[in-house]
């Protein structure tokens, strides 16, 4: 006999829409959701996200993870090889207006800037596609996670504040960047489209915007100070990844990275 009073939780719920939940709970969530319409709603939506997602990036999902993401090897020497299917496709071009939009008139070499970004949109495709777990401190615990980050990476790690673009914070985590640790972070728009932030010491000390594209996505690329950024996002508007890169570079300027 189903129990519809049962209180059942969030962890539940995704569990429910990933297809985790103990069998012996199942029942018990349906009858749950039988009664709260709102609720049913949430993961009627979770289920909409994830199916797109899916569908969007196929099997990548099915892939491991590339040993140069594991943050068991962030001690290693960097790697000195390219994915040469995303190598391929990176293309170069002058972003934004204004000197300010431009990282001190300096140009990264392109084959570090091809690095850089390489290892940046493989994190993204790889994470994004994730529903329940897409980061490993969630933005509830925004000020540990920055001051984690900022500790393990060697220099001052913000958030940015993107509501003014539509997107909310998810979360973020530690990865392996290609010359040191990274901090990536992740944001969400309301419908359902996700952008990540990676950033890592740069082998040049300044860069401008530098475009590139993989499959459906799209990022830029710049470096200030030491530290490189790479913004990506779903390709196919350009523009609007400018206007979330010029949002990210005008608090990381004010606030020195």
């Amino acid at each position: 006999m189903t129990k519809p009073n049962i209180p059942v939780t969030e962890d539940e719920l995704h569990a429910y829409v990933d297809g985790e939940l103990p069998a012996e709970r199942r029942a018990d969530v349906e009858a749950w959701l039988a009664a709260h319409p709102d609720d049913a709603d949430r993961v009627g939506a979770w289920r909409a996200m994830a199916d797109a997602l899916h569908a969007r990036y196929g099997g990548v999902t099915d892939e491991p993870v590339p040993a140069r993401l594991n943050v068991d090897r962030l001690a290693r020497p960097p790697r000195r090889w390219l994915h040469g299917a995303i190598a391929a496709s990176l293309l170069a071009f002058a972003a934004g207006g204004g000197a300010g939009w431009f990282a001190h008139g300096a140009t990264a070499a392109p084959s570090s800037f091809r690095s850089f970004t390489a290892d940046a949109i493989e994190a993204h495709r790889l994470y994004v596609v994730e529903v329940r777990h897409p980061v490993e401190v969630a933005a509830s615990e925004r000020t540990h996670m920055q001051q984690w980050l900022s500790k393990r990476v060697g220099y001052s790690v913000k958030a940015p504040e993107l509501d003014g673009t539509g997107l909310k914070l998810v979360g973020g985590r530690l990865l392996p960047g290609p010359r040191a640790p990274a901090a990536f972070l992740m944001y969400e728009g309301p419908s359902g489209e996700r952008y990540t932030l990676y950033t890592s010491r740069a082998s040049t000390p300044a860069a401008q915007m530098r475009y590139a594209t993989q499959a459906d996505d799209g990022a830029l690329y710049w470096a200030d100070r030491g530290i490189g950024y790479v913004l990506t996002g779903p390709d196919g508007n350009k523009a609007r990844l400018e206007q979330v890169a010029r949002a990210v570079y005008d608090q990381t300027e004010k606030t020195g990275g």
